[in-house]
C-alpha cells in the first residue's frame, strides 16, 4: 500500500509539473498576444449614423456620475440619444441622472422608469423596458460601471460599418480604487480575463461578447427577437453574440479597451464578484474553463514542489513561474498604459484567482446586485430561494 501510494503522489507531482511548465509557456504567449492587441489600428468613422445609447442602471454605485458622464461628453458629431434605465422610482441612480440632464439641457438624455419589465436577469428587463425609447438605426449598451474615451462613438461606428460585422464588442481593463481588494479586482481582470480573451480568440477558441459594450444596429436587435430572447439568461452578452453569429455576421472586438470601475470595498464582496463571473463563464464554455487550469502556472508549482519532495525543483519551477507571469503582467501594464505598482501583488491575485477557478466548479448559486440565483446547465437563471427550515 505504501508503494502504491506513493508511487499515485509521483505521479500527481509530475502531472503539477507538466501543467505548471505548460502555465509558464502559455503566459509568454499571452504577453504576445497582447503585444500584437496594443499595435493594432484603430480606424475613426467617416459616417455619422445616429446613436441610442442604453444605459441600465441599479443603484447609486460608486463613481456612476464620472461613469456615465464619459457617455454623454462624446466627440461624435451625428445625433446621439441618451436613455437611462431603471426598474424601480425609488432607485438611488435617478437622483445621478436627473443632475446629468440638468447640467446638459443641450443634449438628448431621457430618463426611463419602467416597473413593468422583468424576469430572470434584471439587466435584461431594464432593457426592455427601454427598448421602445429607442430612436436610431445603431443601438449601443453599456454597463453602468463603464466609463469610455470622448472618441469611443466615432471608433465603434468604424468597427460596425466594417463588411460583416453585425455586432461590436470591446475589452475592458480595471480601474482600482486605494484598497487592496479594489486592486486585485482590477488584475483579475488585466492579468487573467484579458490575455485570457486574446489568446482565445488569437486561435480561435473563444467567441466573446461583453457587456461592457454591445453595438450592433437595430434592424439586428429586432432579428435577433429583441431584448426578449436574452431574459433568462446569466451571460446574456455572450447569448447576444452567438445570436449575431447565428445570422451569418460577425462579432467585432477592435483594438482599444474600456475602463471597468472596480469598486470592491471587501473581501467578501471581492469573492462573490470573482465567483460569479467564473460560474458564468464556466456556464458559456465548460471546455473552455477547464482548459483555464492551464494558464495557473504557480499553484500548480507549488503543488509539483511539495508532492516531490524536492526543494531544488520546487524552487526553481516556483520562480520560473513567478517570473513568466511577471512578464504577462508587465506587457499588460504597459499596453493598458497603466502606472501602477501593483507587481508584488501579482502571486497572491494568481493564488485567488485558482481558488475562485476551482470554487467554480462547486458553486451554482451566484449573487448579483445583492439578489442570489440558480445558475442551470444551461446558464439560464431562476431566482434563488431559501430552503424552508
Amino acid at each position: 500500500m505504501a508503494v502504491t501510494t506513493q508511487a499515485y503522489t509521483q505521479w500527481l507531482a509530475m502531472f503539477c509539473l507538466a501543467v505548471a511548465v505548460a502555465g509558464c509557456a502559455y503566459a509568454l504567449v499571452a504577453a504576445v498576444a497582447v503585444r500584437r492587441f496594443g499595435v493594432g489600428s484603430v480606424p475613426i468613422a467617416s459616417v455619422f449614423p445616429g446613436i441610442t445609447i442604453l444605459k441600465p442602471l441599479r443603484g447609486a454605485e460608486p463613481h456612476l456620475y464620472d461613469n456615465l458622464v464619459s457617455f454623454c461628453n462624446q466627440n461624435y458629431p451625428g445625433p446621439v440619444q441618451v436613455l437611462f434605465g431603471v426598474q424601480e422610482p425609488t432607485d438611488p441612480a435617478i437622483a445621478v441622472v436627473k443632475r446629468l440632464v440638468a447640467e446638459r439641457p443641450d443634449r438628448d438624455l431621457e430618463l426611463v422608469i419602467n416597473s413593468n419589465a422583468c424576469g430572470p436577469n434584471p439587466k435584461v428587463a431594464n432593457l426592455i423596458g427601454m427598448q421602445d425609447r429607442i430612436r436610431h438605426d445603431v443601438v449601443i449598451l453599456a454597463d453602468s460601471d463603464i466609463s469610455v474615451a470622448p472618441d469611443y462613438l466615432s471608433r465603434l461606428v468604424a468597427a460596425l460599418n466594417e463588411p460583416g460585422i453585425g455586432l461590436v464588442t470591446c475589452l475592458y481593463r480595471g480601474e482600482p480604487q486605494a484598497d487592496v481588494w479594489s486592486r486585485l479586482d482590477s488584475m483579475a481582470i488585466d492579468y487573467h480575463f484579458l490575455p485570457d480573451v486574446l489568446v482565445g480568440v488569437t486561435l480561435g477558441l473563444a467567441r466573446p461578447c461583453f457587456g461592457s459594450t454591445i453595438a450592433l444596429r437595430r434592424k439586428t436587435l429586432v432579428a435577433m427577437g429583441g431584448f426578449e430572447a436574452f431574459l433568462d439568461r446569466l451571460a446574456d452578452d455572450n447569448a447576444m453574440g452567438e445570436a449575431v453569429r447565428a445570422t451569418g455576421m460577425q462579432v467585432a472586438i477592435p483594438h482599444f479597451v474600456v475602463v471597468h470601475a472596480s469598486p470592491v470595498g471587501s473581501a467578501g464582496e471581492l469573492w462573490r464578484h470573482e465567483l460569479r463571473w467564473a460560474r458564468t463563464v464556466r456556464a458559456v464554455s465548460p471546455l473552455g474553463y477547464a482548459g483555464l487550469g492551464l494558464t495557473q502556472p504557480l499553484p500548480f508549482a507549488l503543488l509539483a514542489g511539495w508532492l516531490s519532495g524536492n526543494a531544488a525543483i520546487g524552487g526553481v519551477l516556483i520562480t520560473t513561474a513567478i517570473a513568466c507571469r511577471l512578464v504577462l503582467q508587465v506587457q499588460v501594464d504597459h499596453t493598458l498604459r497603466v502606472r501602477l505598482n501593483r507587481w508584488w501583488l501579482g502571486p497572491v491575485c494568481d493564488l485567488l484567482s485558482f481558488m475562485i477557478y476551482v470554487a467554480g466548479y462547486f458553486v451554482s448559486v451566484v449573487s448579483w446586485r445583492g439578489i442570489r440565483y440558480k445558475v442551470s446547465a444551461d446558464g439560464s437563471l431562476t431566482p434563488f430561494r431559501e430552503p424552508k427550515p
